[in-house]
């Protein structure tokens, strides 16, 4: 990876506690999307949904506060924003004084609107009442299909000649999705949410896709993108959604959300989140 587009992985940092926006570190979705085949055909819509679970800051009287927020950064802003550079944004409102909830949404959405080059939404949600993780039951789960495995190396090939003129509307999820951040290689952990009309597509082999991304260096939007992409070119669907649940690094998960024909899709947060 050219080091230009990161200006903090891979290397040491001091935490700031203090208001400092200028440590988002915006990333040119451009890249990555270069070396996806039809990424850059626009072929979906979507967007990547955080959620971050160490927001604090104090009130005017110095009162600490704390709420979860999630923030939703659309697929077609110009910019990704570096997860590392989110959480030490995020962590220097830690002794910053603000006067209410509102204000803080606005500064949230100024600041990352600026960096991603998009619109941002922001919401809080509070840490009694809004958050309550639980099992999905919409979603057949495929990882119970008993198969023999022996690459880990992703593959997008795995997916040639794995639908049948049977069609089929589907609504499938695996959490054996894994992955590697593009810089520091360390192991990003997900569930895959996959809902597609048309052709069916074979299990098996879409099992044996998702597990090839194992050893894979990416990063989560990336990843989600080539899925979206690899399915649509290899399997064909008339409609297709592809949505990631990763589990939280440092206070952070990233949500990566792609389709070409709904515009969002509710799957609440699991158990790993």
């Amino acid at each position: 990876m050219n080091t230009a587009y990161s200006k903090n992985l891979g290397k040491k940092t001091s935490y700031i506690s203090t208001y400092s926006p200028e440590l988002l570190d915006p990333i040119p979705r451009a890249y990555g999307r270069e070396n996806i085949t039809d990424c850059q055909n626009h072929c979906f819509s979507g967007y990547d949904l955080w959620t971050g679970y160490e927001l604090s800051w104090l009130n005017l009287k110095g009162k600490p506060m704390v709420a979860v927020a999630e923030f939703i950064i659309p697929a077609n802003s110009l910019n990704l924003i570096e997860s590392k550079s989110f959480k030490l944004y995020l962590n220097s409102l830690n002794q910053t004084r603000i006067s209410s909830e509102d204000e803080l949404v606005s500064m949230l959405v100024r600041d990352l609107s600026q960096a991603a080059e998009g619109d941002v939404e922001v919401k809080l949600l509070n840490v009694n009442r809004d958050f309550s993780p639980r099992v999905n039951t919409t979603f057949e789960c495929i990882d119970d299909l008993d198969i023999e495995v022996n690459s880990y190396d992703y593959d997008e090939n795995l997916l040639q000649g794995s639908v049948s003129e049977t069609h089929a509307e589907e609504s499938l999820c695996s959490h054996l999705l894994k992955s590697n951040c593009l810089v520091t290689h360390q192991p990003d952990w997900g569930s895959v949410y996959i809902k597609y009309k048309g052709k069916a597509i074979n299990r098996e082999k879409l099992l044996r896709y998702i597990i090839s991304f194992r050893e894979h260096n990416e990063f989560h939007e990336q990843c989600v993108e080539r899925i979206f992409s690899d399915i649509k070119r290899c399997c064909s669907p008339d409609q297709l959604t592809v949505f990631a649940r990763y589990t939280r690094r440092g206070g952070l998960d990233i949500n990566p959300f792609r389709s070409n024909f709904e515009d969002e899709m509710s799957v609440e947060r699991e158990y790993r989140q």
